[in-house]
């Protein structure tokens, strides 16, 4: 890795420390000055969001991870010409799934995947959409993907996470399926699998202001 490779740090207890960041854009996409190092917020508390402005300190905030392993488990939909692949714990609720192709992904149905009820070219729509990577899919002709881009970036989720691509981070826990080719960071200071996001900011109705 060189010396100007784009990285993230998460300090313990601290902020988001992203390093040689070229593209860094905002909830409404557009890009915002990425300067050589970025401290970035991720107790919640900053007045200065998504910017660090050291509130953690005043918080006391615990940037520690509990124990998710038992929650690490991947869920398999099979369907005539696919089957998709789902990651609980890596989910960050942004909803892509049922905004693209609500006939497949349905919350108020049991099981809540059904592959057969739409096209392959949906699944791979909404896969690709997937800002977390807790959606992949395969097929009987190709192993389970992601569809990740090959764009290196973070951007800025409205009351939501940091959602990265193409950043490595290093941590002390990868769940199944997770790469860094694209991955969510907690901003809430809520989620369990900190830094990466677990959805809780969504369940808490946690708001940036």
């Amino acid at each position: 890795m060189s010396d100007d490779t784009p990285i993230v740090e998460a300090r313990e207890n601290g902020p988001l420390i992203v390093k040689h960041l070229k593209t860094f854009k905002m909830p409404d996409g557009s890009v915002a000055e990425a300067k050589p190092l970025i401290a970035l917020c991720r107790c919640g508390h900053s007045k200065n969001k998504p910017y660090c402005d050291g509130s953690h300190k005043d918080a006391g905030f615990d940037g520690s991870a509990q124990d998710v392993s038992q929650r690490d488990k991947i869920y398999e939909y099979a369907g005539s010409t696919a089957t998709i692949h789902y990651n609980k714990l890596l989910c960050s609720h942004a909803g892509e799934c049922v905004k693209n192709a609500a006939n497949i992904f349905n919350p108020k149905n049991k099981p809540w995947v059904s592959p057969d009820e739409g096209t392959l070219e949906q699944i791979t729509t909404v896969v690709a959409a997937c800002p977390s990577g807790a959606l992949s899919f395969s097929t009987a002709d190709s192993g389970r993907d992601s569809l990740c881009g090959d764009e290196v970036e973070i951007q800025v989720e409205a009351n939501g996470p940091l959602r990265v691509k193409n950043v490595p981070i290093e941590v002390d826990y990868w769940a199944d399926g997770q790469t860094t080719r694209e991955y969510v960071l907690c901003r809430c200071g809520l989620s369990k699998n900190k830094p990466f996001c677990d959805g809780t900011h969504a369940d808490e109705g946690w708001s940036e202001d």
